[in-house]
């Protein structure tokens, strides 16, 4: 009996023990299994993110290239910015950090939470961008304390630095932060989320060379974050340096010029068609647009009167005035409706119809010809070659100068103009074009608009003997060391449709109206030897009364007239061609034209500049213009 007790017991505990051996048995294939699984399949991926635990990458910004003048003058530099950031998961405990950090630099730690808060989703290893640009002071106060702010950074990247300020701002333009649409344009492939990009001016039509290489390093950090050591590094690259077709000396001189002034001022070589100098009143600070602007900064900006974003050398349109009379002359001489000895006479007035179209002489001009009425801008006789001139020729002739179509300078939003035709205006308004409408465009009043820097082309063209030249804002292009990438080239687009007889009878008549007393542009005689040829505009903005002349209406600023001068200098060699338009500055001669004087004195002769700009004012009192 007891044997058989014994035997059963055995049996049993066997029975225990081979199942304790089974479950221990699987328990260790468990773990092999686990181990295998961990080690062998995905062993990669955690080695990978162990190591990341202790060595990262970090992106080196590159700097962006720099802008030179056509003399070498910077323009554009590169400053460092210091930038914080943080590591969220080494600043653990975080709300502790931010708000030490808070107290360092001077910054609400609530301000500084929301910016850390604003990458949810984004792993916790990436650095978060806390503020960009904090100073020296706030510098001093990171390093000296970065052992109490674990995950806290401090990166220095190059920004932009605009040295001139508003200074050809409009030429230059700004940088701003990239946006989603940007990301998918192959154009911005190399860019990333929270880069700067050129938004405008030559920033953004010679982004693809300005943009630089982005570098970068392998670096071994402690539990905090802090770099112990680089492992690795590869270098950014510097974008290349663009040399600006301007001479930054007439450029500055052109802003004086302008002070105090709404309008714009563009300045050719009419042989090569590189632009001197470009400038639009009111202006901008690009360096306000480095770090970025706010919502309300930028709707404050674009809600300024005068609209000081807008380039009015390219993109304001305007009616021509009487500077659109070297049109309709060359369109007559052209078409043969008048010849060089042709003269009307010219009381002050025509009648035509029922209406009376004034000139802008009270008592008229006499009996004048072609060359006298460009240069004392007898509104009659052009009003007497309208009735000669068809509206579709005269239009197609302007076209053929260059009017009423961008230039092609490669800047962006640049204006086309507006030039009417009779088709044009049955699409327009689906009404015939009268007659009488002939009058008004042919002294560049009516639908007529053009563009300052139109205006100066065809000034440039007519100065260079009738070839139509291509504006170019860049003289060349380097790398940062040095070698030639590529340099302009004159781009002849055509020729004007003139014949050298037509063309010198033109040219007699814009050298009368600078250098003969009867001329409306007499002011803008510069002396020492220099001959201007010039051509003065007014542009009414209000209609006369049936009995008003014109001389002693009192306007409001708002309705006095703008005022145009376009010219080119020395009249027989000539090496610059200005247009000037300035924004209810009543007459072209007084206003205008002194401009243009004192521009050409500074590029030619620059000793007269020991003249001050009172200069430019003498003798507005008793100058007289086109009305």
């Amino acid at each position: 009996m007891s044997k058989f007790i014994r035997s059963t017991d055995s049996e049993w505990f066997r029975h225990r023990l081979s199942g304790v051996m089974y479950f221990v048995t699987a328990a260790f294939v468990v773990i092999f299994l686990r181990l295998f699984y961990l080690q062998i399949i995905e062993g990669e991926e955690f080695r990978r993110l162990s190591e990341n635990n202790c060595i990262r990458l970090q992106s080196i910004e590159y700097p962006r290239g720099l802008v030179f003048d056509r003399n070498g003058i910077l323009l554009v530099d590169n400053r460092p910015s210091f930038n914080l950031s943080i590591v969220l998961n080494d600043a653990r405990p975080v709300k502790s950090t931010i708000e030490k950090l808070s107290q360092y630099i001077n910054v609400s730690a609530v301000e500084l939470a929301a910016k850390a808060d604003s990458i949810k989703g984004i792993s916790s290893y990436r650095p978060v961008l806390l503020k960009q640009d904090i100073g020296r002071d706030a510098l001093a106060a990171v390093e000296a304390h970065k052992y109490d702010l674990p995950g806290v950074s401090v990166d220095v990247q190059p920004k932009r630095y605009y040295l001139h300020k508003n200074s050809a701002a409009h030429l230059i333009g700004y940088l701003s932060e990239i946006n989603p649409n940007e990301l998918k344009d192959k154009k911005y492939i190399r860019n990333k989320s929270g880069d700067f990009v050129g938004k405008f001016g030559i920033e953004k039509s010679f982004e693809s060379y300005l943009m630089g290489k982005r570098g970068g390093r392998q670096v071994e950090v402690n539990v905090s974050g802090q770099v112990v050591r680089v492992l690795e590094n590869i270098d950014a690259e510097a974008g290349n340096s663009i040399y600006l077709s301007i001479d930054q000396r007439l450029q500055k001189k052109a802003e004086e010029l302008l002070e105090g002034k709404v309008g714009a001022v563009v300045a050719m070589d009419p042989s090569s068609g590189q632009i001197l100098a470009m400038t639009s009143k009111p202006s901008f600070d690009p360096n306000e647009f480095v770090c970025g602007l706010t919502h309300d900064k930028w709707k404050h900006l674009i809600s300024q009167p005068n609209s000081p974003m807008e380039n009015k050398a390219i993109k304001g349109e305007y009616p021509p005035a009487s500077t659109y009379k070297i049109v309709t002359a060359i369109a007559a001489l052209e078409e043969k409706v008048i010849d060089v000895n042709t003269s009307f006479y010219c009381p002050g007035y025509i009648k035509y119809g029922n209406r009376e179209f004034r000139c802008w002489k009270k008592g008229g001009h006499g009996s004048v010809h072609v060359v006298r009425a460009l240069a004392e801008s007898c509104d009659v006789f052009f009003y007497n070659v309208g009735q000669r001139l068809d509206i579709d020729k005269l239009a197609w002739y302007a076209k053929a100068c260059g009017l009423g179509a961008p230039t092609g300078i490669g800047l962006e939003q640049e204006g086309a103009g507006l030039i009417p035709s009779a088709i044009w205006k049955k699409k327009r308004f689906g009404t015939a074009w009268s007659s009488g409408e002939t009058l008004s465009a042919v002294i560049g009043q009516g639908y007529n608009l053009v563009t300052p820097l139109q205006m100066l082309a065809l000034t440039s063209s007519i100065a260079n003997g009738g070839k139509r030249i291509k504006p170019t804002v860049m003289k060349r292009i380097e790398t940062p060391e040095g070698r030639l990438i590529t340099e302009s080239n004159l781009e002849i687009l055509g020729n004007l449709p003139v014949s050298q007889s037509t063309l010198n009878i033109v040219k007699k008549g814009l050298w009368e109206a600078v250098n003969m007393n009867y001329g409306t542009a007499w002011i803008a005689r510069p002396g020492g030897g220099i001959e201007i040829s010039g051509k003065t505009g007014t542009v009414q903005l209000v209609g006369r009364k049936e009995n008003d002349t014109g001389y002693d209406r009192k306007l409001s600023d708002q309705y006095k007239p703008h005022a145009w001068f376009v010219s080119y200098a020395p009249s027989s060699d000539p090496k610059i061609a200005i247009s000037v338009i300035i924004e209810h500055g009543e007459h072209g001669s007084s206003a205008a034209g002194p401009v243009a004087r004192e521009l050409v004195k500074c590029y030619l002769n620059p000793e007269s500049e020991k003249s001050d700009n009172a200069g430019v004012t003498a003798g507005y009192n008793i100058a007289y213009d086109e009305y």
